[in-house]
């Protein structure tokens, strides 16, 4: 018991760390563009640059009056700035972004040297202590006095906290800045520096480096290479020679699919930059990380010997970005310190695979497994080592997404969520989202085949199924078999029994939840919005009297049926089985005033774009108020038999008993 406890200990202290270094990660990485541009314009214009230019550089004399130049301004105020803004918003959008920048004024003139840790403090401390602020008053501003108290609120907190960060927060970050560069100083001085290689290598495999590489390096290394003109801090933990290395070693040593796939993912790694897909390979066998030391402190000791160095941040740490960023009289030493680097690592990962046990090297996607589980999250490179069979691991989250998010998607997710829950496997989440908002932490992304190049590169570790249409695509069966086989490659499944029916009826009774919010509303489909004979002749005029009955029920502004034929242009809402849901675009969510659905029916039919449809529902939805009745209306027209009744349906309280209550 002890010992479990210990190790969830220290799985949350890893979890935490991960977490304050994404969090400095994500104020950083944002704005590494314009660290780049600095160290451009540094590498060009200034007196030992390239192209030497006063006015741009900064020294020397025009008319009298000593030149200002690019590269101080940006370093002292527009990098500082652009990421406390960016802490800022991370907090608390926008507001908090302004807020955060005014803060950081206070620091950056309050001392004496760039304050990227200082706006790295500011910027989120900005943002929070404006939420808790406006939290005071949420709700209790008398109306029309919004905009002043915001604005008032805004401009005072921010020009106290500039205040604190020139007298309290200024000096300390300077004392602190001081002190780390004095035993930065001292490793280099004493031929120490190598060392850090010891923590740095294998904290990169554990993904705990963001915490010091933009916390502290980038910060210190830009620091250096104001006063220098160059720094090897940059090249600290980004240079790329390590992890090739260890790539090289499984080339020539590796066996089955790591010796495969190391080609492949040594170029992803030296050239595109991306270092966590060779952390797999080390995971596979952990005593590499001795090859990734020995190679890390390698190329330290390299640049230290050379004195070479990098005028910016060098990210990804691609060798094209690492070139980059050269200092002019570095390029022998940084090229030096990556080859000897990536030598020593092939070395000692060579020995390490020779001597190692005879044992078959295809463990590879559980090492990509359980590198996902180190970072907490999915990884945009573990894609590259899964196997293309069905059964590589288990499907937790499945997403539909369409355009807006709200219509088609629904539907579709509606119909995949009762197959799944009927083969026994309600854990699996099926959701919908719009495209815009998709993220890649999905294991199966389904969409419309006309939307799957816009999908594709926002989930690129996920398995992408694209679909014909939402309601009976036979590729549903197929998911639902992958989802078995991903649930029996688990273990301790029985993928022709998964769950015993009376467990599965259960877990079915209880879909309203997962369908939608189950507050439809009380009339999001009204008796009125029902029309069973359609005068609409085309499928545009079938969409401008569905969209009317939106509109006539006070729930769309009149432009939204615009939006509806928009729609339709980019991808038809052609569901299946007769039937058509049109609906918005996802810029149009602001014209939607409230939830509702409408539903026309053309006995005669309809030709849709070359397939015939008699039922169309027209969609207009705010939050998941909607999705119920979509999901009731996926589940009637993917029953035939249904579809028949509706078609025979002599009046609209026959309908909306089809529909069940979905009102209720």
């Amino acid at each position: 018991m002890a010992t479990q406890v210990e190790a969830r200990s220290g799985t949350s202290a890893r979890v935490r760390v991960q977490k304050f270094g994404t969090f400095l990660s994500g104020m950083i990485m944002p704005n590494i563009g314009a660290f780049i541009a600095w160290g451009l314009i540094t590498a060009l214009f200034i007196e030992k640059g390239w192209l030497p230019v006063p006015q741009l550089g900064g020294f020397g004399e025009t008319d009298g009056v000593a030149n200002t130049g690019l590269v101080g301004p940006m370093i002292t105020y527009l990098l500082p700035l652009l990421i406390a803004y960016t802490g800022g918003r991370m907090v608390y959008d926008v507001r908090g972004g302004v807020v955060g920048s005014i803060a950081t004024m206070g620091v950056i003139v309050g001392a004496g040297i760039p304050m990227f840790i200082g706006a790295m403090i500011m910027g989120p401390l900005g943002g929070w202590t404006m939420k808790k602020i406006d939290a005071i008053w949420d709700g209790k501003i008398r109306p029309g006095f919004e905009m002043l108290v915001n604005n008032f609120s805004a401009g005072i907190w921010g020009a106290l906290l500039a205040l604190l960060g020139f007298y309290g927060v200024a000096p300390l970050v300077q004392a602190f800045s001081t002190a780390a560069g004095n035993v930065v100083q001292f490793l280099v001085n004493n031929g120490l520096l190598p060392l850090t290689s010891i923590f740095i290598e294998p904290a990169k495999v554990l993904f705990l480096n963001n915490a010091i590489n933009h916390g502290v390096l980038t910060p210190l290394g830009v620091q250096q290479s104001l006063e220098q003109g160059k720094s090897m801090l940059f090249l600290l933990e980004a240079n790329p020679g390590p992890g090739l290395g260890i790539l090289l070693a499984y080339m020539f040593f590796g066996r089955g699919a790591a010796k495969a796939s190391a080609s492949g993912a040594a170029i992803i790694h030296f050239v595109g930059g991306i270092h966590e897909i060779y952390f797999p390979y080390v995971l596979m066998r952990p005593l590499l990380i001795l090859a990734a030391i020995a190679g890390g402190m390698t190329g330290i000791a390299t640049l230290s010997i050379t004195n070479a160095g990098l005028v910016a941040p060098a990210a990804p740490g691609s060798i094209l970005a690492v070139l980059a960023q050269t200092a002019r009289d570095s390029y022998f030493g940084v090229g030096l310190s990556v080859v000897l680097a990536t030598a020593v690592s092939f070395l000692v990962a060579a020995v390490i695979l020779k001597t190692g046990k005879n044992q078959d090297d295809g463990d590879l996607a559980a090492a990509a497994s359980k590198m996902e589980g180190l970072k907490g999250k999915k990884s945009s490179v573990a894609g590259n080592f899964r196997s293309t069979s069905a059964t590589d691991g288990p499907i937790r989250n499945i997403v539909f997404a369409c355009d807006a998010g709200m219509g088609s998607s629904a539907m579709g997710a509606s119909v995949l969520r009762n197959k799944i829950k009927a083969a026994g496997f309600p854990e699996v989440k099926v959701s919908n989202l719009a495209i815009a908002s998709l993220k890649d932490d999905y294991d199966v992304v389904v969409t419309h085949q006309d939307l799957a190049a816009r999908a594709e590169p926002l989930t690129q570790s996920a398995t992408h199924v694209s679909v014909d249409n939402f309601m009976n695509s036979p590729r549903y069966d197929e998911i639902v078999e992958l989802v078995r086989a991903s649930a029996a490659a688990e273990g301790g499944v029985d993928p022709k029994n998964p769950m015993p029916a009376a467990v599965a009826a259960d877990a079915g009774a209880g879909s309203a939840e997962d369908e939608g919010s189950g507050n439809a509303g009380s009339d999001v489909l009204a008796h009125q919005s029902v029309v069973l004979d359609g005068r609409a002749t085309t499928q545009q005029d079938a969409i401008d009297e569905a969209g009317r009955l939106l509109v006539d029920r006070g729930a769309v502004d009149v432009s939204y049926v615009a939006a509806m034929h928009e729609r339709e242009r980019s991808v038809p809402t052609y569901m299946g089985n007769f039937l058509a849901i049109p609906h918005g675009t996802n810029a149009a969510k602001d014209l939607i005033k409230r939830s509702a659905v409408s539903i026309v029916r053309y006995p005669e039919g309809i030709d849709w774009n070359g397939k015939q449809v008699k039922f169309v529902v027209g969609v207009a939805g705010v939050n998941n108020e909607h999705l119920s009745i979509l999901s009731a209306i996926a589940r009637v027209f993917s029953d035939k038999d249904q579809v028949a009744k509706l078609d025979q349906a002599t009046s609209v309280d026959e309908v909306l008993a089809l529909f069940g209550k979905v009102n209720a």
